[in-house]
């Protein structure tokens, strides 16, 4: 059994990892700015879920909740950033502020979090932080650069902490899942039948978050596709831009 904390795990991705989290006999808290969502599960599983209202841009706050689930949970195993911003316009539509606003959740929501469960990890000498990214923070991708950016920073965090902590028993991460039916993906021009099941993808990233690789992806065929982003990161942002622009196109004409 571990003692887990995730955030952004309300909805979508965070929520169905919650969930299977929990079905695996794992304690969970959970950091987001709501829980409606939760309150079924917490009936369901008295005792072993915490819903905890937290903004991530709030370094403060972000302290003191994880300090609320140390002394909760006694341990702090596994330490998940999923929570995210995500818009969707041209850089030339897109205001500095906009940047500001996606990395101060997707970027520096990652390294509070790192640096309010570290000092309980360096205590335990083990733990697991784990970063959400995404084939964009590799590739490259039109009409994404705010969060592409962030999730390509949280990329480059993740395998700096992994050097800085190696030693003391405490290993980084990264999830990468596919683009998958959430709230916000929902503007992406993408069809939705090309979107993946939130529910499969969240439940198969949960089974696999104990893999020893830096990159946990929900199943083969994912880490065979991250594989290729990573080996020819810009032919295939082109290739994934083309796609889109074709199939948003079909879409309208129909």
């Amino acid at each position: 059994m571990a003692n887990i904390i995730l955030t952004g795990g309300n909805q979508g991705i965070g929520y169905f990892m919650a969930e299977k989290f929990l079905q695996n006999g794992d304690c969970v808290a959970v950091l987001d700015l709501e829980n409606d969502n939760l309150r079924e599960l917490k009936k369901e599983y008295p005792g072993r879920l915490l819903d905890c209202i937290c903004d991530m841009r709030d370094a403060g706050g972000v302290v003191e909740t994880v300090n609320r689930i140390a002394a909760s949970f006694q341990t702090i195993d596994i330490a998940i950033h999923n929570a995210c911003r995500c818009t969707f316009d041209s850089m030339a539509d897109t205001a500095d502020e906009v940047y500001q606003e996606v990395f101060d959740v997707n970027y520096f929501g990652a390294l509070r979090l790192s640096r309010a469960v570290l000092p309980y990890m360096r205590a335990q000498h083990c733990g697991r932080v784990v970063f959400t990214s995404s084939g964009v923070g590799v590739m490259g991708f039109a009409n994404i650069s705010p969060y592409a950016s962030s999730k390509g920073a949280v990329e480059a965090l993740a395998k700096c902490l992994s050097l800085e902590y190696e030693k003391e028993g405490i290993t980084f991460h990264i999830l990468h899942p596919p683009l998958t039916r959430t709230k916000s993906s929902a503007p992406f021009p993408f069809p939705a039948e090309y979107k993946a099941d939130p529910k499969t993808v969240g439940y198969g990233l949960a089974e696999n978050i104990n893999g020893k690789g830096f990159v946990i992806c929900h199943s083969f065929f994912q880490k065979v596709q991250t594989e290729l982003c990573y080996l020819f990161s810009l032919r295939m942002g082109r290739f994934m831009s083309g796609k889109m622009a074709a199939l948003s196109g079909r879409e309208g004409n129909t």
